[in-house]
């Protein structure tokens, strides 16, 4: 079995409330779904509170649990779950942390930093799970079991990491939070070419990188007319990311970390559009992230 949940798909900051209720306020936080003895998960974003809540209850996950998670980058709506994270106060719980190296400190203090008595109940020392910390740059491991993780650097203001997840042939590729590189010397009659070529070599780079994946889990955070006043901000619009999922041959592709201010009824129009245009023409399979949606593949 392979495959993978949704926990958290809203960006920037959770918005709970009845325009969100049927897509979900959680921010970032995914299940990667194995037959293996451990767990594996992406983001500690508010969602993560829910899964940890799953990960005692479920009957079928061994416990004590051994959990691998993997941070996309340690802005905050990807991380502050953590200290709401049921499995870090178990005594048995063993948990590695993966992530980018920051240019500002390293992730322990980032995350684990979190649980100081200023901001939080706990402190970080009271916590009884054994915690590691990994620190990536552009690679690839070897998890127990046959599952291979690779990584590679995406554009955002901070270092921040696209992941492919394989196992037992099938692939799950996740590319959030990121936006498209563009001619820095757009203006420059001089150097333009060569602005140019870099753009085009580092947009093809990421598309190499989750080529033919199974399914592909992308920021669509905003739409293309709403992208000129973010430009800058690390993020996708929808055409963006169905674009590039038709360039690489993915099979799947799902919407996700939506805007704050996109409601249910703007995702269900988004929705209605991909079944007309890409489900009902077999071109792509393509669809919104909504919490708890199961994809198995």
């Amino acid at each position: 079995m392979f495959g993978v949940r949704f926990w958290g798909v809203r960006g920037s900051i959770p918005s709970p409330g009845p325009l969100t209720a049927k897509y979900g306020g959680n921010t970032s936080c995914i299940q990667i779904i194995t037959d293996l003895d451990y767990q594996i998960m992406i983001d500690f974003g508010t969602g993560a509170r829910a899964l940890g809540t799953h990960y005692f209850s479920n009957p079928d996950i061994k416990k004590p649990l051994q959990i691998h998670s993997f941070l996309t980058h340690t802005h905050w709506d990807h991380i502050y779950g953590f200290p709401f994270f049921g499995p870090i106060y178990a005594p048995n719980s063993i948990i590695d942390i993966y992530g980018p190296v920051s240019l500002d400190g390293n992730l322990e203090t980032i995350v684990g930093g979190q649980l100081n008595y200023e901001h939080f109940p706990v402190n970080f020392s009271q916590l009884q799970s054994k915690i590691t910390y990994h620190e990536l740059k552009e690679g690839s491991i070897e998890l127990e079991g046959g599952v291979k993780v690779s990584y590679i650097y995406l554009n955002h203001p901070v270092l921040c990491l696209g992941y492919k997840i394989e196992y037992k042939g099938k692939s799950i590729s996740t590319c959030y939070d990121h936006e498209q590189y563009i001619n820095l010397f757009a203006n420059d009659p001089d150097n333009f070419q060569e602005g140019q070529d870099a753009a085009y070599f580092s947009n093809k780079r990421i598309v190499d990188f989750y080529k033919n994946s199974d399914l592909l889990i992308h920021d669509a955070q905003y739409t293309t007319k709403e992208y000129p006043k973010f430009t800058g901000w690390g993020h996708s619009t929808y055409g963006y990311a169905i674009d590039q999922a038709l360039k690489a041959g993915v099979k799947h592709l799902v919407l996700t970390h939506h805007d704050p201010e996109r409601s249910d009824k703007k995702l269900d129009t988004l929705l209605e559009m991909c079944d007309k245009n890409y489900n009902s023409k077999g071109i792509l399979r393509v669809e919104p992230a909504y919490e708890g949606l199961e994809i198995i593949i």
